[in-house]
Formats: structure tokens, C-alpha cells, sequence
């Protein structure tokens, strides 16, 4: 007991000298705080208190007092004594002979305040230049800890280049070394949180998030930041609350009730990102909590996800009497954690210390005196009391950024003693202590740091998500971890992955995600994130959630239909041989060819007939051949077209039936030079009637026709896109050569028509001009149909409607030219005789009624079998070769 009575003694001086101050001038204000002796003295300064009280309007300088003690920044000022303490017994400062001293003052989170310190700092330097008096300058300053101080005594410090490092300043400003030029930090500066913050948000979808940050450089800096970089990544925030930066300002009350009113009044955002401070909070969560229950809701209607900077991310007292369950899941951004093994035996020497410890630490003896006053208990159970709530506070991430700045600071100084004695006072210079921290690395725990070129070290951050386990609340249940240079999120172990795994369910959207098939449409003047689901058009798609556009098909091969979340290839279509219609035609074909060959045959062995001979003997041989290749080009309009297969089908069918039917008309000029021309007219044109000669001349008319036609505009292979298909056809190249082709064949089988219908009523045995005046009406009438529906059609069966008519012409003339003979030959032999003939012919003269007397007479002397026609008296024979 007898160390707390001293202690109180000491408080009541501690008391009067704060109360002394008011009444000070400048140059005799005094900033109380914890201080050790050294060859080289380090400057600290830390928010030992949560604000000053500001209700004294004096005019005169001084020092307002300060209130709200911060028992978690205390730890921070023992991390930094241990730290100097571990390195003065270490091997790097012994070798060189130097030891390192302290003052660390309180800024009281006050930017005046700390500039008070600041400027106790420099003073101190100026008079040991001057007059060696006033002890030893400040080589370094570890602090500030919000960027709010750490920027306005950068500036001061900056005039005479002492290096400031902080351990939790964390605004991007001070980055920029044109403008803070001897500032550094242990920590990676807000553009790497926020970027951390931004990708946590899009890993899980979130984009309509609401922003909770406080007045002053780091609040405006992290809200600055977070904004851009959300922008980037399609994350839109739906309000902005920004509270004063003094805790204990007349305006906090009515921020925070507007804070939690628009929490209240946007349901869909679920995700808050806070950059407050601690107290901000858990004034906030008391104030949700009063609103909730005022509009008679349920608690559960206040959870959020809360996205936490490293202002409050380990700060457990923030909920106050609210429970996590009713707030909600937290999730923390903290810096990289480190090895607390020594501070906490550090606390343990101070626990076994007793008051020992505090003779020269104001804040400790202030700690002290408020836990007396609230706990009537022994010198021993205050002391464990006292170590137990430190260890509550001692936060992993912090203590490792002290312990950074102290060995950073500990190793250049000793680079530059290694070869002067810094004993002396004034041998060492400030600047010379910054180009050292610039210019080398350092270690700690056998691990090696550098600065980088903006006088930061970046090394990422641990991610951690709160969990209440009773009544308590762990915040440092690191869940993940953040790799800045990769940008991207690590799992810790396998419990984290679960607790992840939960927040997938949670979703945060001003509108519910557009499926693949549709597109976002946003409303002028609204969010981006706040848009309608509209369908895509035909021959558009969207392959993905949320697109803000549909892609277009590529028409060519592709069509959709409206709503289509992918491009559906065009079928290509032709006439296929899988087709059932095509296997008929094919069949068709086949059979046609099969008969034409089994025909051909039968009347090379029956050749010396009078029925083949009338048929045209070795013209009928050459039908048949025709109707073979018109036939296999009938089968060239199924399968895939090719360009042979293009040129080849057309050709082949115009020349082969070109030579079938130029025999026929010359068949049927024969026909009619035997019975229908005048006497002396058929004298004259049976010289000129040369039947070998009139077939070339017409083949070799159509030959030239198809020549032309494949030497400058030759049929081709083409694909014509309708919407959902694409139709492979042969294009004919030239229509008006096609067309030629065709109506030249339609020219010799209508002179065949009209020559054959001006014979038909000749004799049984010679009635072959009745069929083919049949087969070229059905030749006609056929390809005339064809023509409006091959001009007016464009479908797979295209070439099946060419294929059939060709088809039917050339089973016309098989059937109309050669069944009936065959048929004569098979069945009716009787009636392929000479003598059949030879009755057929009398019969037939003696029904003529212009006494037309025909008869037949054999043994000619020319040894032709000659036929007498007689119209008066005229008579003429026909050489055994003719056929009628």
C-alpha cells in the first residue's frame, strides 16, 4: 500500500502543474509523458487521450486539458519502451557503444497539442546548438498515430529534417515526399485498404454500400480513395456519412443520429465501410439500436456487414451493451501481425515490477490513479489488474509497427556510429539519421524491411471477421490475408473458409442481379448500380450477370432469339444424301440408269429386228447412252455442293439430253421424210438429211453455249443465310447461260413436238411420232412448271425440284421410246417380223382416203428393202439402213 500513497502524492502535484499551465505563457508551457536518458535521444508522440477539453475560451496560450484516457494507445507507448529497451541490450547498439533515450509526449488526439510537442522537440534542438543547455535533441520521432496529427507536425519536423516514422498514420498524402519529405511509416498507406476493401467487396458481389468515415485529411483521403477505386469496379456507394473528427464535438449527436437514420432508410445496403474512430461506433451502434427499437423493429433489421479500416478494426468495446449477433459481421482490416513474445513478458517484468516501473511515465501513473479510483484494492491485485487490462488492449498488428519504427531508428544509428563517437552530444544530426533510414534496410526478428521510394513498407494486411464466444467478442480471428502486389485474398485455414463461405448469402444490390439473356438499363440521373432488367433483342445475347450491354451474334453463323444468353450457330442445310427425300430421287436415278443399260443391251441383241430397227438402230444406242449421263447428273444435285460438283451437274445434264433429243428430232425428221413430205420436195431433203451431221451440229451448239458459260461466269458453290439457317446451294453463275442452256433444249424438243404431232397417225408399226410428241408435251410442260419455282424459290429441296424433272424427262422418253419396244420384242414377237410389217403398212394404205397406195418390196436390185409410196404415180425406195 505504501507505493499507491506515494502514487498519490504524485498525483496531486501532476494535477496542480496541469491546472498551473493555463496560467503559463508559451514559453514556459511543459508537456508531461514518459522519458529515459541515452546517448541518442528518440522523440515519441501518441494519443495517450482521446481529446482536450475545450470549454476554457482564455485567450492566453496554453494547454487545454485532456480528457477520455485511451488505455490501448498506453500499450503503444510501453511497446515503443520495450522496443528501445530490447534494442539497447542487443549486440547492435553495445558494438558501437551508444545507448538510445526517450520522450514521448501526449498529443491527445489534437493536432495543436502535438504541435506543442512537436515544437518541444525542436526547441530542444535549437538551444543545445546554441548554448549546450536544455538537453539533448530529438534524432527521430516515432508517431503520430492519425494522419490527421502525423501530416501538421510533418510539416514542422520537416523544416529540420528529422525523420518521423509512424506506426498507424495511414493517409496517402504523406506519400507524396515533395511535401512531406522526412515522414515514413511501417504500414502500407489507405490506397492499399482501400483497394483491399474494394476487392473484398467484389470477390463477393457487393455493389451498393454505404460509407461511414470521419472530417479531416484521413477521412477525406480513405473516402477519396475508396470512391475511385470503387467506381473502377462497378461498386456504386449510396451514402456518405462523415462525422466530426473530435469525438466530443457539439455536432457528433446529430451526425450519428443521421448516420444511423440513413442506415435505417437503405434496407439493401447490407455492407457499411467504416473509417470512424472507435468511439464514433459505438456511439452509432447505440444509436441504430435506439432507432430500431423506437420504429418497434426487430433487432435483426440492424445487421450489416461492416467493413472496418485499422482505425477500429480491433476495438471489441465499439458494440457497448449491443451483442455481434444483433450487429451483425465485422470484418477488419489490420496491419500485418508480428511476434508478441516479448512484450508480453515485457509485461509480465512490469506486472513483478510493481511501481518500479512507472517513476518516469506519467501516463503510467495516470493509468494507475484511474483504476484506484475505480477499484478499492492492494497494491499486488492493482498492479494485476492493471497488466490485465493492458494485455485486453494489446493488439498484435500495432505493436509490431512500433517495434518496426524503433529498429528501423536503432540500426541507422548505428550504421552511423560504427565509425564516429556519438557520445558526444551534436555529432549525430537528424538529416543524417533520415538518409540512413532511406538508404538501408533493417531487421527485425531475423527478417529483413526497407522503406520503399515513398517511405512506406507495404507488407499487406491480415483479414479478420469478429466472433463472439458467450459474452466475448475475439477480433483477432484472422480469417484471410491480403497480398497487395497481386491484389488478392489468401484463406488462412479451414475454419476461416467456412466462416467466408456465410457471407456469400448476404447480398447487397440497389438492384437484383440481371441474368444471362438480359442487360442493365439505368434510369438518367440514377446509380449505376441501380438499373432495370431488359431482355435482349433477337441476334443478341449476354453471356454473363449484370452487362450493361448485349453483344451482337454474328449473323453470318449465328442467330438468337430475344432473352438468349448465348449465339446458337446457324444449321447448315443442303440437300443431304441422309435426306429420305433424296434416297427416292437416288433410287430413281439408279433404277433409271439400270434400265437404260438392261435396254441397251436387249436392242444390241435384237438389233437386226425390224422394231429396233424402226427404233432407230444405232440412234437408239446413243439415247440410251444420253439418258445414262442425264441420269448419274441427276445424282450431282444431292450432297454438299462443291465447285466441280456445281459446274459439272448443269454441263453434263444440258449436253447429254442435248444429244438425246437432237436424235429424237432427227428420228422424227425421218419420220416425216417417209410419209408427209411431198415427192419431189423429199427427193430434195433426203440429200440434205444427214442424220450423224444434224446431232453434231446441235450438240456442238450446246457445247459451245456450256464452254462460254464455264469460261466467264461459271456456276459456283454459295451459302445463302436466311435468319436461323444457312442453305449451301450451287448459284448458277450466269442465269441468262443457264437459261440458254435450257431454252435451247426446249427449241429442239418443241421442233420435235410439232414434227412428231404432225405424224402421229402413222401405221401401229410407225406410230413412234405419238410418243414422242407424249414424251416432249411432258418434257415441256415439265421444265415450264419448273421454271416459276426455281425463280421464286429459295429452300434445301431446290435441287430436288431440277432433279426431278430431269427424273421425269428422262423416264418420259424411256418409257414413251423404248418400253413399247421392248415390250414387242419380249412379249409380242409375232409382231416383229418382216410380214407384220409389211401387213401393217397395207393395212394402213388402204384406210388413207387420198389413195395413198404404200407398198413394201424386197430384193430391190440395189439389195435394199424398198417401200413404194404412191401418190399418182410416184415411187421411191428406202435403203434397208432407214427406219421408220
Amino acid at each position: 500500500m505504501d507505493w499507491v500513497t506515494r502514487v498519490i502524492y504524485l498525483h496531486i502535484p501532476l494535477n496542480l502543474i496541469i491546472l498551473e499551465t493555463g496560467h503559463a505563457t508559451e514559453k514556459d508551457t511543459r508537456v508531461l509523458g514518459a522519458t529515459a536518458p541515452g546517448d541518442i535521444i528518440i522523440g515519441g508522440i501518441f494519443p495517450i487521450h482521446e481529446d482536450v477539453d475545450k470549454e476554457n475560451n482564455s485567450f492566453a496560450p496554453q494547454l487545454q486539458p485532456c480528457i477520455r484516457f485511451e488505455e490501448r494507445s498506453l500499450v503503444r507507448v510501453l511497446a515503443m519502451i520495450n522496443a528501445i529497451e530490447i534494442v539497447n541490450k542487443s549486440p547492435l547498439l553495445a558494438d558501437v557503444n551508444i545507448t538510445l533515450g526517450y520522450r514521448i509526449m501526449d498529443s491527445c488526439s489534437d493536432v495543436s497539442t502535438a504541435l506543442k510537442a512537436t515544437a518541444d522537440f525542436t526547441q530542444r534542438a535549437d538551444c543545445y546548438i546554441r548554448s549546450n543547455t536544455f538537453g539533448q535533441p530529438v534524432m527521430a520521432v516515432v508517431g503520430a498515430s492519425s494522419s490527421e496529427t502525423s501530416i501538421a507536425i510533418a510539416r514542422q519536423l520537416s523544416l529540420k529534417m528529422i525523420p518521423q516514422i509512424s506506426y498507424s498514420s495511414t493517409a496517402a498524402i504523406l506519400s507524396d515526399k515533395s511535401r512531406f519529405p522526412s515522414f515514413m511509416r511501417t504500414i502500407p498507406n489507405d490506397e492499399h485498404q482501400t483497394a483491399a476493401m474494394v476487392s473484398l467487396l467484389s470477390t463477393y458481389g457487393w455493389n451498393w454500400v454505404g460509407i461511414v468515415t470521419t472530417d479531416g485529411n484521413y477521412g477525406q483521403s480513405a473516402l477519396d480513395n475508396f470512391v475511385s477505386q470503387a467506381s473502377e469496379k462497378g461498386i456504386c456507394v449510396a451514402f456518405k456519412s462523415i462525422l466530426p473528427q473530435s469525438v466530443t464535438s457539439e455536432d457528433v449527436c446529430s451526425a450519428i443520429m443521421q448516420t444511423a437514420r440513413a442506415i435505417c432508410k437503405n434496407p439493401k445496403v447490407q455492407v457499411i465501410v467504416s473509417f470512424a474512430k472507435p468511439t464514433h461506433m459505438m456511439y452509432l451502434y447505440q444509436e441504430l439500436k435506439n432507432q430500431t427499437l423506437t420504429a418497434g423493429q426487430s433487432m435483426k433489421t440492424m445487421r450489416r456487414v461492416w467493413l472496418a479500416s485499422d482505425n477500429w478494426s480491433y476495438s471489441s468495446f465499439v458494440k457497448g451493451n449491443i451483442t455481434l449477433e444483433d450487429i451483425g459481421h465485422i470484418l477488419g482490416f489490420t496491419f500485418k501481425n508480428g511476434d508478441l513474445s516479448s512484450f508480453s513478458e515485457y509485461l509480465s517484468r512490469l506486472e513483478a515490477a510493481g511501481h518500479d516501473y512507472i517513476r518516469n511515465n506519467t501516463f503510467m501513473q495516470e493509468f494507475y490513479m484511474q483504476l484506484k479510483a475505480s477499484n478499492d484494492s492492494g497494491e499486488t491485485e492493482l498492479v494485476s489488474k492493471a497488466v490485465k487490462r493492458l494485455r485486453e488492449h494489446t493488439y498484435a498488428g500495432t505493436i509490431f509497427s512500433v517495434e518496426m519504427a524503433v529498429s528501423a531508428i536503432a540500426q541507422a544509428v548505428a550504421s552511423i556510429c560504427r565509425n564516429r563517437d556519438c557520445k558526444t552530444p551534436g555529432k549525430v544530426q537528424p538529416w543524417e539519421v533520415l538518409k540512413a533510414l532511406w538508404m538501408e534496410e533493417f531487421k527485425l526478428r531475423k527478417k529483413s524491411y526497407k522503406f520503399d521510394s515513398r517511405g512506406d513498407i507495404n507488407l499487406g494486411y491480415d483479414v479478420t471477421m469478429w466472433r463472439s464466444d458467450g459474452g466475448n467478442i475475439h477480433v483477432h480471428n484472422v480469417v484471410a490475408e491480403y497480398h497487395p502486389h497481386n491484389n488478392n485474398f489468401t484463406r488462412t485455414n479451414h475454419s476461416s473458409t467456412q466462416q467466408l463461405q456465410d457471407l456469400k448469402h448476404i447480398i447487397s444490390k440497389c438492384s437484383s442481379s440481371c441474368v444471362p439473356g438480359q442487360f442493365k438499363k439505368t434510369a438518367e440521373g440514377q446509380h449505376t448500380c441501380c438499373y432495370e432488367c431488359i431482355n435482349c433483342t433477337a441476334n443478341y445475347y449476354s453471356n454473363n450477370t449484370d452487362m450493361d450491354q448485349c453483344l451482337s451474334c454474328d449473323t453470318n453463323t449465328e442467330w438468337s432469339t430475344d432473352g438468349s444468353s448465348s449465339c446458337i450457330p446457324k444449321a447448315l442445310l443442303y440437300f443431304s444424301w441422309q435426306d429420305g427425300f433424296a434416297v427416292v430421287l437416288l433410287t430413281f436415278s439408279a433404277l433409271g440408269i439400270f434400265l437404260a443399260l438392261l435396254v441397251s443391251a436387249l436392242f444390241l441383241h435384237r438389233r437386226d429386228t425390224p422394231v429396233v430397227k424402226a427404233a432407230g438402230g444405232p440412234l437408239s444406242q446413243v439415247i440410251l447412252f444420253s439418258l445414262v449421263i442425264s441420269d448419274i447428273s441427276a445424282m450431282l444435285f444431292v450432297g454438299r455442293p462443291n465447285s466441280f460438283q456445281c459446274k459439272a451437274r448443269q454441263v453434263l445434264f444440258g449436253i447429254s439430253f442435248t444429244l438425246c433429243v437432237s436424235c429424237i428430232l432427227v428420228k422424227t425428221l425421218q419420220i416425216l421424210l417417209a410419209f408427209q413430205v411431198d415427192p419431189e420436195t423429199q427427193e430434195v431433203l433426203r440429200r440434205l438429211y444427214q442424220p450423224y451431221l444434224i446431232v453434231s451440229i446441235c450438240v456442238a451448239v450446246q457445247a459451245a453455249t456450256c464452254v462460254c458459260w464455264l469460261v466467264l461466269k461459271s456456276p459456283f458453290n454459295h451459302v445463302i443465310r436466311h435468319p436461323t439457317t444457312l442453305l449451301e446451294d450451287c448459284h448458277e453463275g450466269s442465269y441468262l447461260a443457264f437459261g440458254l442452256m435450257l431454252g435451247y433444249i426446249a427449241v429442239l424438243a418443241l421442233v420435235c413436238f410439232i414434227c412428231a404431232f404432225k405424224g402421229r397417225k402413222l401405221p401401229q408399226q410407225y406410230n413412234e411420232a405419238k410418243f414422242i410428241t407424249f414424251s416432249m408435251l411432258l418434257y415441256l410442260i415439265s421444265w415450264l412448271l419448273f421454271v416459276p419455282v426455281y425463280v421464286t424459290t429459295s429452300t434445301v429441296y431446290l435441287p430436288a425440284v431440277e432433279m426431278v424433272v430431269i427424273l421425269i424427262s428422262n423416264y418420259g422418253i424411256l418409257s414413251c421410246h423404248f418400253f413399247p419396244k421392248c415390250y414387242i420384242i419380249l412379249l409380242k414377237k409375232e409382231h416383229n417380223t418382216k410380214s407384220a410389217f409389211r401387213k401393217n403398212l397395207y393395212e394402213y394404205s388402204s384406210k388413207t382416203t387420198d389413195s395413198v397406195s404404200v407398198s413394201v418390196v424386197t430384193n430391190c436390185r440395189d439389195g435394199t428393202s424398198c417401200t413404194s409410196l404412191h401418190r399418182g404415180s410416184i415411187k421411191h425406195c428406202l435403203r434397208r439402213s432407214t427406219s421408220i
